[in-house]
């Protein structure tokens, strides 16, 4: 059982700029560091949930270019960075001048990863592993960044019908999406698109055209 998260990401990531948004730094994994090479039975008997933490995923890549290229979407504003993972978009999100950005994932590795994330850009950004999809959507959250949520069917429900309240409440809502294949695409509009370079490891294909949606 691991009981060092930090020391843990140390010794199983390096530090790397994603290529499509090459202004941040992230702990991340790749070839060259042991995590990579871990199997799922192998991660269950060291008591690691699947490092989602660990990689830059395509979604997530392009909503932060997006934050980072049109500052004036968060700048000033609350944000919740929803599903955070690594934390690229909440840190891309504080870097283009957000007043105050809350990072969600229930998975608890994902704040040690955040911290050290954060602190490698220079920023501030808080970390929450409640489940937000219990509760409504924070009150104070005037964007919600949502990276690559739309990978299983119940989830993507769930993420969707929270999103949509938030929208109701007045929230701008960012979703970043690869083409999953539950991604619903009626009812949202289109705001960019980009192709992202990923890895065969982890997608299909080594670039992925993603793009950028909100809730109108």
């Amino acid at each position: 059982m691991i009981t060092d998260r930090r020391q843990f990401i140390l010794d199983n990531t390096r530090l790397q700029r994603p290529p499509h948004t090459p202004e941040l730094v992230l702990h991340l994994a790749d070839e060259v560091t042991p995590i990579w090479r871990l199997t799922e039975e192998a991660l269950e008997e060291i008591g690691l949930p699947p490092p989602f933490w660990a990689f830059a995923w395509a979604g997530g890549q392009a909503l932060a270019r997006y934050v980072l290229d049109r500052p004036e979407v968060v700048g000033g504003r609350g944000v919740v960075d929803f599903a955070s993972g690594s934390g690229i978009v909440g840190v891309a999100a504080a870097r283009a001048g957000a007043a105050r950005v809350l990072a969600a994932d229930i998975d608890p590795f994902c704040g040690a990863a955040l911290a050290l994330n954060a602190a490698a850009n220079g920023v501030a950004v808080d970390f929450t592993d409640a489940d937000l999809l219990d509760v409504p959507p924070p009150a104070w959250a005037q964007v919600i960044l949502a990276g690559d949520i739309c990978y299983e069917k119940p989830l993507a429900d769930r993420v969707m019908a929270w999103l949509g309240a938030a929208r109701d409440a007045g929230a701008t809502v960012l979703i970043g999406d690869p083409g999953r294949s539950y991604f619903p695409r009626e009812g949202l509009t289109k705001l960019a698109e980009y192709q992202v370079p990923t890895t065969r490891e982890l997608e299909d294909l080594e670039v992925k055209k993603t793009a950028v949606w909100t809730l109108p």
